[in-house]
């Protein structure tokens, strides 16, 4: 394989553990995780509740700080960074879909999306109605937060999370809230988003959308037990159903 054939590793894993004192108890959430992400690649994680599948997302966004090993992403490394450094790392490496949403109270639809643009400088603002246009939500851009259903609530943070066009997407749940055609509508944009210079990492409990996937990976008691593509190769969505 030549140079310009070697996928880039977006995302880096070596060692890495988080633990928790709950009163005298250590409670282990990851347990020496090693793990790369290249650019291009749609990875699910599986595992039951408790396995360390928000943790880990936690981490590799910055919004947690492993208590050992070292953590890379986007070429820096996160775990060794300043504060400054992972301020400037979480407006412009990493994109958040979070399973509470997350968007600002006061701030409308198209606000929120807008944010998203403002803080990564990736796009122009006015591309804001596009991106919810595209899941489906172009008649309700001046709608606050609590004037949107859950599910629309939810697509309003996937759009604001696709808004960013950073090159690290983190999607917790993502179609937690959505019928099945949303659902499979926001699948197909998450999925075209891991491309060039780009790589999505979603996490779920819905095994369904493993199907899809590049690579499934399996966590179970903070450790990676399985990680590899889905059997068959990955599906076309058209062939999803749940």
């Amino acid at each position: 394989m030549t140079q310009e054939q070697t996928p880039t590793p977006l995302v880096e894993l070596h060692g890495v553990a988080r633990r928790y004192q709950v009163g005298p108890a250590t409670v282990t959430a990851l347990d020496s995780v090693d793990l790369r992400i290249d650019e291009g690649e749609f990875v699910v994680v599986l595992g039951p509740s408790g396995s360390g599948k928000t943790t880990l997302l936690n981490v590799i966004g910055a919004l947690d700080t492993p208590s050992e090993g070292r953590i890379i992403v986007g070429g820096q490394d996160i775990s060794s960074a300043s504060r400054g450094q992972l301020f400037d790392f979480r407006r412009r490496t990493v994109s958040f879909i979070f399973q509470s949403f997350n968007l600002f109270p006061g701030l409308t639809a198209r606000e929120n999306v807008e944010f998203g643009i403002d803080a990564s400088g990736r796009r122009e603002r006015s591309e804001a109605v596009k991106m919810l246009q595209d899941v489906g939500l172009g008649d309700r851009i001046n709608h606050f937060p609590h004037q949107l259903s859950g599910g629309e609530q939810q697509r309003v943070a996937v759009a604001r999370a696709l808004a960013t066009d950073n090159p690290v997407l983190l999607a917790d749940e993502p179609t937690g809230e959505l019928d099945f055609r949303t659902g499979t509508q926001i699948l197909e944009l998450l999925r075209a988003e891991a491309g060039p210079g780009h790589a999505v990492l979603v996490v779920t409990h819905n095994r369904e959308i493993s199907r899809i996937a590049d690579r499934v990976i399996e966590l179970s008691s903070g450790r990676i037990v399985s990680d590899g593509p889905p059997p068959g190769g990955p599906a076309p969505i058209s062939e999803l159903h749940w």
